[in-house]
């Protein structure tokens, strides 16, 4: 007897709450499902539902066995949705939210290269650093830059987000350079609401972890408007590196406090679903993913750095 159909039906019975409603779902006889059960009680050697004329009740060992059955037809279905969807021809309109600072500089100069491979794929694009709605507002999809919060939605992580303090040379020379987390108090200090909700920084090494609040004449929810100002001398950032990378490897700005580092955040393509996922957003997902990848470039901002000395 098949086993995947005995599952089926045995899943299938279960969620209906009765066999003679199982067997009008599945389009079958009561008799048929009944022998399907038996036969998985059998094959176990275990009794897997209690009968009564008014509904079926799982035994102990029948819901656990229910949800192993149902985990394992999910994966079956997931398998069978991904293979089927790898032999889609890609095509269609993505509708895409992404962040304003990592869209302009790291998102937009890729998609080019995007589309020429894919020829039938049109992208509409939602540059907002707001968090949309994904079921609501007709998404594809989202990129989100930080941490995840608690969410029915799929998350694949493209990338990491890790944060430099940073300042620029004219800035350190006027106002001095701190040694120890404490001395940002003393600091201009400019907050990104976005990246850094609040005036507290935490910064961690070896394990140590220090806060300290933070002052300064300039907050923004836009990095490259904080970018703007600290390259201008007017005060300290916090920002990731792919928006400041190429200006510290530059020495246009100057880490601060080297060896303290803000907890790491992440790049991630936020989704509805894993199932029944469309070969478009498939595909577009693993572009992004191998175009950034665990080591993106725009970390390697120390070597160039040390080179350019």
């Amino acid at each position: 007897m098949d086993r995947i159909r005995a599952m089926e039906i045995f899943v299938q019975a279960v969620d209906a709450g009765s066999f003679s409603a199982a067997s009008r779902n599945l389009s079958t006889s009561v008799a048929s499902v009944t022998r399907y059960v038996a036969h998985l009680e059998e094959r176990l050697g275990i009794r897997l539902i209690q009968r009564s004329s008014r509904k079926l009740s799982l035994t102990e060992g029948g819901s656990a066995y229910y949800a192993r059955c149902r985990q394992i037809l999910e994966d079956l279905a997931d398998a069978d949705s991904e293979v089927g969807a790898a032999a889609v021809q890609p095509k269609g309109v993505i509708k895409l939210s992404v962040p304003v600072s990592f869209g302009i500089h790291h998102l937009a100069p890729r998609w080019p290269d995007f589309l020429s491979r894919h020829p039938d794929i049109f992208l509409e694009l939602s540059v907002t650093d707001r968090l949309v709605d994904l079921l609501e507002d007709g998404f594809d999809a989202a990129i989100r830059v930080g941490r995840l919060i608690d969410s029915s939605l799929v998350a694949r992580k493209l990338a990491p987000a890790r944060m430099v303090v940073c300042a620029s040379p004219a800035y350190l020379a006027r106002y001095g350079t701190p040694s120890v987390v404490a001395d940002l108090t003393e600091h201009l200090c400019m907050s990104n609401s976005y990246m850094t909700p609040g005036d507290d920084w935490t910064l961690c090494r070896q394990g140590e972890a220090q806060k300290v609040r933070v002052t300064g004449r300039v907050h923004a929810n836009n990095g490259d408007t904080l970018r703007a100002a600290a390259l201008a001398g007017q005060g300290i950032i916090a920002q990731p590196s792919f928006l400041v990378g190429t200006d510290l490897a530059a020495g246009k700005l100057v880490e601060v406090l080297p060896g303290w580092e803000m907890p790491e955040m992440g790049i991630y393509a936020i989704y509805p679903s894993r199932r029944h996922m469309s070969a478009k957003l498939r595909v577009l997902l693993d572009f992004l993913t191998q175009a950034f990848g665990p080591s993106p470039d725009w970390d390697n901002w120390r070597k160039l750095a040390a080179d350019a000395a």
